[in-house]
Order: structure tokens, then sequence, then C-alpha cells
């Protein structure tokens, strides 16, 4: 085989998967501007919220006894920011609780962590699932654009976050509530007149 041929067959060896990254990044690109046009934060609240998640979760992580002993879900939706998980003791709550408010664009902190020791893996597990099934319950829904609302569910507890008019979080939060599995259903939302 000549050279040229076998720098040929590398290089298009080594554009192939580029490309296709290219192509993944693209979609995936595609996917968070529908999720952006579909939801009723502005752009710059959406990617304000994104940033609040990950600056709490570094502060947690970069703090040894955070990190160790409790476990800590961040969600932020329009700037409240909503803790769920467990954490032995009051101090370390609180200790999360001080972290969210410290960090820039936080405008409330909705203390859900519960006293305890960090939940199984199976929890976990069962929480997704539940999750997943309020989700595609409220796809399914005419009256309600399941795009609205962010669905959080910790230790069989559904957490409801979003911007809705008070009918639409009757609606979802009577959707969450007859979801097998879900032990409460919990509004963390603001209210559209």
């Amino acid at each position: 085989m000549k050279l040229d041929k076998v720098i040929g067959i590398v290089v298009c060896g080594l554009c192939v998967p580029a490309i296709q990254g290219c192509i993944g990044v693209a979609a995936v690109g595609m996917g968070t501007g529908a999720a952006v046009i579909q939801d009723r934060r502005t752009p710059g609240s959406y990617i304000d919220d994104g940033l609040i998640e990950q600056k709490v979760r570094a502060e947690i992580r970069a703090d040894e006894v955070l990190r160790e002993r409790s476990h800590v879900n961040v969600t932020s939706f329009n700037g409240l920011v909503l803790l769920t998980g467990q954490a032995p003791g009051e101090s370390l709550r609180s200790r999360v609780t001080e972290i969210a408010r410290g960090i820039p664009k936080v405008r409330a902190v909705q203390n859900e962590i519960s006293l305890g020791a960090p939940s199984s893996t199976a929890s976990r597990t069962s929480d997704s699932w539940i999750t997943a099934k309020v989700k595609t319950t409220m796809f399914t829904n005419r009256a309600l654009n399941a795009a609205h609302v962010k669905v959080v569910t910790e230790s069989g507890v559904v957490y409801l976050m979003g911007l809705l008019k008070q009918g639409e979080a009757e609606e979802a939060a009577e959707i969450a509530r007859r979801v097998g599995g879900v032990q409460r259903v919990v509004k963390v939302m603001e209210y559209l007149e």
C-alpha cells in the first residue's frame, strides 16, 4: 500500500470519531435549545440556575465533613434553591443552607435535608424511578405542559418546582400524588398571575 493511502486512511480514521462527537454535541445543543424555548424562565435565568447548582455542589465537595458524612442534592429554579438529602446533624444541615445562600444570584433557599445517615443506593434508585414515572405521567396529560415542571424525588417525597399558574400547580401536584411510591408531594414553586 502506498504511503499516501495509509496517511489518508489514518486521517479518515481520526476524523470520523471527531465528526461523530460534533454531531453529538450539536444534538445536545439542539435539545438544550428546545428545553430553553419551552421553559418559562429567561435564558439567562436558565443558565444561572445551572451555575448555581454547580457552585453549591463544588462548595459541598470542598467541605470534607459534608462530603463524607452527608448526601445532598441541589436543585435551582429561577434562583430558588431546593436542598434535599440527608445530614447526620443540624449543624451540617445548616452549613449547607449557608453555602447555598452565599452563592450569587440565589434568591431563596428551601432546605428539605432530613436528619440521618445518607440514603442507600436502592433508595436513590427508587427515587429516580418515581421521578421518571411522575414526569412520564405529566407528559401524557394534556392539561399541563410537563416542560414547565421540574420534579425532584427524595425518600419517596416528590418536590415540584416551576413558574406555574395556580391551576397548573394543582394539576401537577394531583398527577404526582397518583403515582405509585409517592409518599408526599411538596410544591416549591412560584405562581404566575
